[in-house]
Parts: C-alpha cells; structure tokens; sequence
C-alpha cells in the first residue's frame, strides 16, 4: 500500500512518497521511502519579518503543489496529508493561501500548532528501536521552530514548542529571553529523571550525521558534534558548499541548528544523540497508515 506526505516548512518544502510492506506473524510494518522531493522555499523570510507570504514566493508556493498534486495523482497513494508549519500558520495570509491551493492545484492543506508538529514527528516511534525502559529527549530543530518532548519508558511525558529555529536565528530574531526561558524548561523537566540520550530529527542534524560518519543506528557523542559544530563555524559560505558539499539553502542554516542541537543537549547533560533520519513528512505517513489500519 502506498501513502503521500507533503510537509511546508520554513526552510524548504518536501513531497514523500512511501510503500508500506505489512509484516506478518506480528512483525513491524516496513515503511520504504520510493521518493523524496524537496524543494527550497525560504517562506520563514517573508513570515518572520513581514508576517505575510510575499506574492513571489506565493506564486512559486502554488506552482510547486500544482506539481506535487501530479505526482501524488502518478503515484496513486491510497490517502495523502499536506501540513505547513511555524512560517505558515505566523503569517496574515496563511488561510487565503490554503484556499488557493485548494483551488489552483486540488489540495487540503492544514496550518498544524507546535504540540500537533511534535505528535506527528513522534508517530515514528524511534524510541521503541531503542532501550524502551530509558529516558529520551526528543529534538526537532526547523527553521521557525524547536520542538522538545522528553520520552519516559517509551511514553511521551511532556512536550514543549519554542521559537527558536534556523531562519530566525539568521536574521537576529531570537531574543535572549527565549533562550533563557527553553533552558529552564530543560532544567525544570530532564532532571529527574535525567535523559540517558537525545534523539535528533531535522535535515540539518540528518547532515550532521553524516558528516560525523557514524554507523546507522549509531549514536554520536557531544564531543564530537561540538567538534563539528567548530568545524562549520571555521568555514565560509562558499566553503560549506565545496568541501561539504552542501546545499546552499542548507549551507547557511546548519551552523545556527549546530548550536540549538548543542545548547538543548548541554543544558539536559547530554552525552550522545541518535539520528534516526526521519522527520514531519515520515510521521505523516505513520499516521497515515495507522488510520488506514484502524478503517480497515
């Protein structure tokens, strides 16, 4: 069976398309990524400054889901779901937009809060592959947003959404107060009990993981991704771009992720963190086909 997820962030916008293989004699379902589009729509710049999608980037928004729509209609998924988040639901225009979307290109297009981002980003359930008796703490950095949930005996215990993400941070639009107030709900809720790792979800920590050249499933330590983040920093523009062979709607917004990645995990007296590779438009599709299965 086949399902289709489209996810508008702050940063990009990406269509998944995935084949579910079921598992029998009780295995897990097997959730097979066919093919992944992503495209580099900066809309946090127009939300984060003018509170309004430009018509620019409007235009350019609407043209891509005309294209998304043809490659769902292609892939014939037995249901899609299309979520926006931190830059569309801040802006004035957000609901004329999804009407025209509605319209022009034949998607339902939801604007999801915070808590309903980090409840969709957990139906992957990373945490079950991991010791299920221990404690996590669930990071998933965009570009208007930080999403925080600690995971208590595989359980969400409680979460929190900040604003503090990538494009802000690019463009000074985080102030020290909000900072202060995400570490004292670090403190006020890793304590006890203390998170024995991180869990990290994002594009920018997806590339981070590789750069450390960590095994699959494989944690990496603290030191060393400060020993990364040190190595963005020392680089140019230009020079994340050559040597790391990085995107350029990537190359800028990684070094401000590096340090969210870094400051939520020293204020938790974090030592590791696991990079599952798995984001919004793959908790789409778990929810997806957990719906089909309870319809069923």
């Amino acid at each position: 069976m086949k399902f289709a997820a489209i996810d508008i962030g702050s940063n990009a916008m990406r269509l998944l398309l995935t084949r579910v293989l079921e598992g029998e004699n009780g295995e897990e379902p097997f959730f097979k990524k066919e093919a992944l589009m992503r495209f580099p729509l900066r809309l946090g710049e127009d939300a984060f400054t003018q509170r309004r999608i430009s018509d620019v980037n409007r235009e350019k928004l609407i043209h891509i889901m005309r294209a998304y729509r043809q490659f769902i209609d292609a892939y014939e998924p037995l249901s899609y779901r299309a979520c926006a988040t931190s830059a569309m639901r801040e802006v004035e225009n957000g609901q004329e937009i999804v009407e025209q979307i509605r319209a022009e290109a034949g998607l339902n297009l939801e604007i999801i809060h915070g808590k309903q981002e980090a409840e969709i980003i957990f139906a992957n359930h990373f945490e079950r592959k991991l010791n299920p008796r221990k404690t996590y703490l669930y990071i998933d950095v965009g570009g208007g947003s930080t999403e925080l949930t600690v995971f208590d005996n595989a359980k969400s215990t409680v979460s929190r959404s900040f604003k503090i993400g990538t494009v802000r941070l690019l463009k000074g639009m985080v102030p020290d107060e909000r900072w202060k107030e995400m570490k004292h709900w670090i403190h006020e809720y890793t304590g006890e009990p203390k998170p024995d790792a991180a869990i990290g979800s994002g594009g920018n920590i997806n590339k981070i993981f590789r750069i450390s050249r960590r095994k699959e499933g494989k944690p990496v330590p603290y030191k060393q991704l400060r020993e990364i983040d040190k190595m963005l920093n020392s680089y140019s523009f230009e020079e994340r771009i050559r040597r790391l062979n990085l995107r350029p709607d990537r190359a800028d917004v990684i070094v401000p992720a590096s340090r969210i990645y870094l400051s939520v995990m020293k204020w938790a007296d974090i030592h590791k963190i696991y990079v599952p590779q798995i984001g919004l438009a793959d908790g789409i599709v778990h929810l997806l086909y957990e719906e089909y299965r309870r319809e069923r």
